[in-house]
C-alpha cells in the first residue's frame, strides 16, 4: 500500500483524497496555516466544509504544524494542493522535511515569469526540493470529484517510469488518469485556460447589457466565437512556451477550458468585464474575497509577454484575445475587442 501526504486541505487537496483512498492508498491530508477551520471541519464530522461532503473514513488529517508527524519516511507521494501564492510557503514548510527524491505531483496552477522568460510551475518546485516533480492537468471540478463523478485527467512527470507509477496510486473506478507525456504543455495549458475564460465569460456580460431581444436570443455565438478563438491562442502560446500542440487538443488543454467556462471565478470575472466592469471595481466590489486565477496571471506573466511582443519572439498579430485581456486587467480599462481581428492570420494554424 502506498501512502500519499496532500499538503493543501483547500477544496481540490481534499477531494483529491477521495481517488488516492479507493486506489487503496493511505492518505494524510495536512492543512496549511490558512486551513485550520477546514481541518476542524473535517476532524469533527468527517465533512469538508466548502465541499460540503464527507471524506474517506480512512483519511488521515493533520494541521500545518503537524506535518513533521505526518511526513515520516513511510511516504511514498507528496502532492501539492495549495494556490500558486502559496507554493513558496509550501517549499519553506518542506525543505527541512523532505527525502531526496521523494517525488512531488502539482495540483496548484500557474507559470513563473521573470521579465523575461516564463517557466512551468515544477521546476522552481524541483530545483528549491530536490524532488522529481511532475503535475495533473485536465477538467476536474473538486466538488465532483468529492462525490466521485466521472473525472479523466493526464499526468505528467519528465520521468515515465515516475508517471506509470504515480498513475498506480490514482486508479479509482471513477478517476480515469492517463499519461501525459507534455508537462510543459500540461502546465501552460492549465494556466491559461484560466486567463481565457475571462475573454469568453464575457459573453455573458454582454447579453446582461444587451437590449432584450425579441425571440430571447442569447450569446452562444458570441462565446462559441471566443472559445475558438481562446483554443486557437491557446496553441500558439503554448508552441512559443515549448509545449506540444496535442496537449492544447486534449484534456489539459479544450478539455479544462470547458470546465472553466461553465462556472466558477474566473468566468464570473469574465461575465463582470464583459458587462463594462474595470477589473479594479470589479474585484474589489463583488470578488474581494474570491481568487481570480486569470487576472492574477496577467498580472504576473503581462510583463513578459509584452517583452515576448517587443522582441519578436510572439506576434502579436497573433493574439488579440490576449493582448485585449491583458490590456482589460493590466491597464484596468473595459475589456473591448473587434471581431474582425479574430480572423487574421487564421490560415497559419491549418
Amino acid at each position: 500500500m502506498a501512502t500519499v501526504l496532500v499538503l493543501g486541505a483547500g477544496v481540490m487537496g481534499s477531494a483529491f483524497t477521495l481517488p488516492l483512498v479507493d486506489a487503496g492508498c493511505a492518505v494524510r491530508l495536512v492543512g496549511t496555516h490558512l486551513d485550520r477551520e477546514l481541518i476542524a471541519g473535517v476532524r469533527r464530522n468527517r465533512v469538508h466544509p466548502r465541499l460540503r461532503a464527507p471524506l474517506p473514513e480512512p483519511v488521515q488529517s493533520f494541521r500545518h504544524d503537524e506535518l513533521a508527524r505526518a511526513l515520516d519516511e513511510t511516504v511514498d507521494l507528496v502532492v501539492l494542493g495549495v494556490s500558486s501564492a502559496g507554493i513558496d510557503w509550501a517549499i519553506e514548510q518542506l525543505r527541512p522535511l523532505m527525502p531526496a527524491r521523494l517525488p512531488i505531483l502539482l495540483l496548484t496552477k500557474g507559470l513563473t515569469a521573470d521579465g523575461r522568460t516564463i517557466g512551468i510551475l515544477p521546476d522552481p518546485v524541483e530545483a528549491a526540493l530536490g524532488c522529481p516533480t511532475g503535475a495533473v492537468g485536465g477538467p476536474c471540478i473538486a466538488g465532483e470529484l468529492a462525490v466521485r463523478r466521472q473525472t479523466s485527467v493526464v499526468v505528467s512527470f519528465r520521468d515515465p517510469a515516475l508517471t506509470e507509477r504515480v498513475l498506480g496510486m490514482l486508479a479509482a473506478p471513477y478517476y480515469h488518469a492517463r499519461a501525459g507525456g507534455d508537462l510543459v504543455g500540461t502546465e501552460v495549458c492549465a494556466a491559461f485556460k484560466n486567463f481565457f475564460a475571462l475573454g469568453i465569460g464575457a459573453a455573458q456580460g454582454m447579453l446582461d447589457m444587451a437590449e432584450p431581444a425579441v425571440n430571447d436570443a442569447r450569446m452562444h455565438n458570441p462565446a462559441a466565437a471566443l472559445f475558438e478563438q481562446s483554443a486557437l491562442e491557446l496553441g500558439r502560446l503554448n508552441r512559443a512556451l515549448g509545449g506540444q500542440r496535442e496537449s492544447v487538443q486534449g484534456l489539459a488543454g479544450v478539455g479544462d477550458l470547458y470546465v472553466t467556462v461553465q462556472g466558477g471565478r474566473n468566468s464570473r470575472m469574465g461575465r463582470l468585464l464583459g458587462a463594462g466592469w474595470v477589473y479594479s471595481r470589479a474585484k474589489a466590489e463583488r470578488m474581494a474575497e474570491d481568487t481570480v486565477e486569470g487576472a492574477e496571471l496577467a498580472l504576473a506573466v503581462g510583463p513578459t509577454l509584452e517583452a515576448m511582443f517587443d522582441d519578436g519572439r510572439l506576434d502579436p498579430d497573433d493574439l488579440p484575445l490576449t493582448r485585449a485581456i491583458l490590456r482589460a486587467i493590466r491597464d484596468d480599462v473595459p475589456l473591448t475587442f473587434t471581431w474582425q481581428d479574430f480572423h487574421h492570420r487564421q490560415q497559419r494554424d491549418n
